[in-house]
């Protein structure tokens, strides 16, 4: 078999940060561009608001593109721009790691879902769509925005902000409220959007060299006044975080029964598999968000363990029973190869057969 070729490099996830007016989403972006885990970040925005550009090093600008001194970019546009702006974000001498658009507080997040999974950018992959809550609010503002519903159902992860405003009880009537929307997303508190960026994009890993060598960001200049620490242990954030690994190959049809059951609240997977008989030259690497699903083929290193590592981040979810599930996905014992050329046609079949279901999420390479 020959499944597509992996992308030239490392796809940026572009996440939609959505939200009616007063929800809290500059509030919530700012946290993130404070706690950035060392990522560059990109960031789309109708209007500026109160970003807090000002407190950055603006080190120059090109028509509605401000390039920040700590690695984060800030862009103005419209919709109708999109395409055209994360052509321009996803350059190589750009370097970006992730991207976040903060959709206007009336815009209809779905839309910028839409055109994000049509996009014909091969430097780009869905990350997620975060609709954001004012949970003291929420009874007024779904009064007067009925399609608030509309929003909760399409969402892959839910912020419940501003909960220290509220009881407990309040905050559990509204979790009630939006799984009646239909929502299968995860759903977090947060308290003036404090949310763990794990949530939605992993720790940047860097060349010692390039590590010491860029300029001193704006995430270091907080860790310096706060004597080396942030805010980041006073996250007001829930979930829960599960590992799996195995060193026997996985069954391609149970892994994919597994993933398109997985349950509500569960927000993301990331990590590697080891689909065995069914691709030997290949792990392959899985990107889940909500119910969007990817894969991309890696070759396997020389002497690399062959090993399947997942992680898996969500909240409500049961993180013995997720670990149980995967366990059963495991292949039993490497099938055995029969003699004579007649069978092993047959079997190499059969492996090519049950990858079927995985290749369906498989991008095909740019040209």
């Amino acid at each position: 078999m020959s499944p597509s070729s992996p992308p030239r490099r490392q796809q940026i996830p572009v996440i939609v940060l959505a939200g009616f007016l007063g929800s809290g989403k500059t509030t919530l972006l700012n946290h993130l561009l404070r706690h950035r885990a060392g990522n560059r970040i990109g960031v789309i925005v109708n209007d500026f608001g109160s970003i807090e550009i000002d407190a950055m090093t603006v080190s120059g600008q090109v028509g509605s593109t401000v390039s920040l001194g700590n690695g984060c970019l800030c862009c103005a546009v419209d919709a109708s721009e999109l395409d055209t702006f994360l052509e321009t974000l996803t350059r190589p001498a750009v370097g970006l790691d992730v991207i976040v658009i903060e959709a206007s507080g009336l815009a209809e997040p779905q839309e910028l879902v839409r055109m994000l999974l049509a996009s014909d950018n091969p430097h780009i992959v869905y990350g997620g769509l975060v609709e954001l809550v004012d949970v003291a609010e929420f009874d007024a503002v779904r009064e007067r925005h009925p399609e608030i519903d509309r929003h909760l159902g399409v969402a892959d992860l839910v912020v419940l902000n501003k909960t220290d405003r509220v009881t407990d009880e309040e905050q559990d009537r509204i979790r009630d409220v939006v799984a009646a929307t239909g929502s299968r997303a995860a759903v977090v508190s947060a308290e003036y959007g404090r949310i763990d960026p794990e949530l939605l994009f992993d720790p940047a890993l860097r060349p010692d060299g390039e590590e010491r060598m860029r300029q001193l960001s704006f995430e270091d200049l907080l860790l310096d006044e706060a004597g080396g620490e942030t805010h980041a242990g006073h996250l007001h954030t829930t979930y829960e975080s599960v590992s799996f690994s195995a060193d026997v190959p996985m069954n391609p049809r149970r892994t994919m029964e597994f993933l398109d059951s997985r349950p509500e609240g569960l927000y993301r997977i990331k990590g590697y598999v080891d689909f065995g008989a069914g691709d030997r030259g290949n792990k392959y690497e899985v990107h889940a968000v909500g119910r969007f699903l990817r894969f991309a083929p890696r070759p396997w290193k020389r002497d690399e363990p062959r090993l399947t590592q997942l992680v898996l981040i969500g909240s409500g979810i049961d993180p013995d029973a997720l670990h149980k599930e995967l366990a059963d996905c495991r292949e039993s014992t490497e099938p055995p190869v029969e003699a004579g050329p007649a069978p092993d046609m047959t079997q190499d079949a059969a492996h090519e057969q049950s990858m079927w279901g995985v290749l369906r999420y498989v991008q095909r390479a740019a040209d």
